[in-house]
């Protein structure tokens, strides 16, 4: 059972995001092969899902991250109308992730740190502006970076 939070935001944010979800994963696909082609040498249709072993480290997918997350809440404090047209605080942080995940995916072509992805946007996203949305929707989305940053999660 769960009262709102994540799974209300998980519902709602595909139907009623009005094309800025759409951006921002636009741009973090952008963002994510712009970075790997950089890391790679190549062009960034070469790159799409080329940053794997090696290559692939952390101080990389915090770049990446860090990128897409500044761009997508620069949106919502330069156009007022962006941040009006989500409701709450909940769908502003579940897009931002969501843009970041798009960044990680294109880049690596991987679900785990693209799920680290996700969960590194709503920590900064929270060391931004705060908070995340209403209640309780804090502390569902902090729970992630145990199971995403830890040796063997689950």
């Amino acid at each position: 059972y769960m009262s709102g939070g994540v799974g209300f935001t998980q519902y709602a944010s595909a139907t009623y995001t009005d094309n800025i979800l759409e951006d921002f994963c636009y741009k973090g696909c952008e963002i994510g092969l712009d970075y790997a082609a950089r890391e790679l040498g190549v062009s960034p249709q070469e790159a799409m899902g080329k940053i794997k072993g090696d290559k692939l480290t952390m101080e990389l997918l915090e770049k990446i991250i860090r990128a897409e997350n500044d761009y997508c809440l620069t949106q919502y404090e330069a156009y007022p109308t962006v941040a009006e047209s989500h409701f709450g605080g909940s769908v502003r942080a579940c897009c931002a992730a969501a843009g970041c995940g798009s960044a990680v995916a294109c880049a690596t072509g991987l679900a785990q740190p693209t799920l680290s992805a996700w969960s590194l946007s709503m920590l900064g996203h929270y060391e931004r502006v705060g908070r995340l949305g209403f209640y309780g929707y804090d502390l569902q989305d902090q729970c992630t970076a145990p199971c995403s940053y830890s040796y063997q999660s689950d």
